[in-house]
């Protein structure tokens, strides 16, 4: 039953997702909002993980050395990994968190409120279309947001040698 109103939660808010009103709002509405569930929850609820797997990644700045963290909805890849998409609401831009898992690929991930450590390679070409299916099938229509950025979205799988992996999905 609940993965059903999930299912269907997840195809009604998806097409919210895709419009220009959401694009100019979540990218800073939604930080705010992860920052005041982290507080009330103690790291243990992420916003975007009611409806969506969701991780919190913990890169080093690739220009700054600094320590990083961003929570990003991810796609279990089938294979114990997970996909995770640099889409950053469809901007011409890529999302900062890329560039930092290129630069230091290993890096850790906080999956219901445990610290995984990882290593992020980037999708080749060839996989890019399975990837994207796998994300679509989780959440209609989120490959829109690379048509619409003008720019071919980093995708990147994540791997744990975590027993057993935090990637499945338990909505």
């Amino acid at each position: 039953m609940a993965n059903r109103l999930v299912t269907t939660l997840r195809r009604v808010l998806a097409p919210v997702t895709r419009t220009r009103a959401f694009r100019r709002v979540a990218p800073r509405a939604l930080p705010v909002a992860e920052r005041v569930m982290k507080r009330l929850t103690g790291g243990r609820v992420i916003v975007s993980g009611i409806l969506v797997p969701s991780l919190v990644l913990h890169t080093i700045g690739a220009k700054s050395g600094q320590p990083r963290e961003t929570q990003l909805m991810y796609t279990p890849d089938g294979r114990g990994g997970a996909i995770v998409a640099g889409t950053s609401f469809a901007r011409d831009r890529h999302p900062a968190w890329t560039a930092n898992l290129a630069a230091h690929p290993d890096a850790e991930v906080v999956v219901r409120g445990r610290r995984y450590r990882v290593h992020a390679e980037r999708l080749p070409d060839g996989e890019r279309d399975a990837a994207w299916r796998l994300i679509e099938a989780q959440w209609p229509g989120y490959r829109q947001y690379e048509r619409d950025s003008g720019r071919v979205v980093r995708l990147f799988r994540l791997t744990t040698d975590a027993v057993p992996s935090p990637f499945t999905e338990r909505l």
